[in-house]
């Protein structure tokens, strides 16, 4: 698939925070309006012995949910872990890896943050705006804001919030499990965000198409590329 050019990738500490603050005014919440055939999970994992990133990347139909392409990618280690700073770890090689695709996925869920991020700019949201696509952001953890934990069954959900701004929602997508941090990275709004979120999750925890990115990323990390 095509892949906007936006910016390089040696940067500063200071540098990469200005333009986190800089790219975050481009993001725009909006309802998806398109209709989706596909979509794509996306995962990355870093392999500290050997110094590398991987990443990998499913497509699947919707709503079959049928796998239909695979891709991975790795690279040198070259951003140490920075909080807040994640997607300048981490984009260059997810970016890789969907460069790679035949097909153009619809939409996008990222194991990350969307635009609930001090600066508004997670991953999701960074790769949203590489990818010129709709992406979501699904995180195990929180990063910012403040919640109340939702109920326990599928589809309870609480607002995480940063003062009096709604960042995302706290997500139980399987009864009696740990909830998942949602928030929207780019071309869609929370409410699209949350939706597709459950729409994809049956059996498990993760959305279906995180899960098999996350089987894959591990499965090349074994191979050490």
């Amino acid at each position: 698939m095509e892949i906007k050019d936006l910016h390089h990738w040696t940067l500063t500490y200071a540098e990469a925070r200005a333009l986190q603050t800089q790219l975050a005014r481009q993001v725009k919440l909006r309802p998806i309006g398109r209709s989706i055939r596909s979509v794509a999970g996306l995962d990355c994992a870093v392999d500290k012995k050997a110094g590398r990133i991987l990443a990998a990347v499913v497509v699947m139909s919707f709503p079959g949910l049928q796998v239909i392409e695979t891709a991975a990618a790795c690279a040198e280690l070259t951003f140490p872990y920075v909080p807040g700073l994640l997607s300048f770890r981490e984009s260059p090689v997810c970016l890789a890896a969907a460069a790679k695709l035949r097909t153009t996925p619809d939409l996008f869920l990222i194991d990350g943050q969307g635009i609930a991020h001090p600066r508004r700019l997670g991953l999701a949201s960074h790769l949203g705006l590489f990818l010129d696509r709709p992406t979501i952001g699904c995180a195990k953890s929180r990063l910012i804001g403040t919640y109340d934990e939702p109920g326990p069954n599928k589809g309870d959900t609480s607002p995480l919030c940063d003062g009096d701004q709604t960042l995302g929602a706290v997500v139980r997508t399987r009864t009696g499990v740990k909830p998942l941090f949602i928030s929207p990275g780019h071309l869609c709004t929370l409410e699209d965000a949350i939706f597709v979120t459950l729409l994809l999750t049956d059996r498990y925890r993760l959305p279906e198409p995180t899960r098999l990115a996350h089987q894959q990323v591990t499965a090349f990390k074994k191979k050490r590329c």
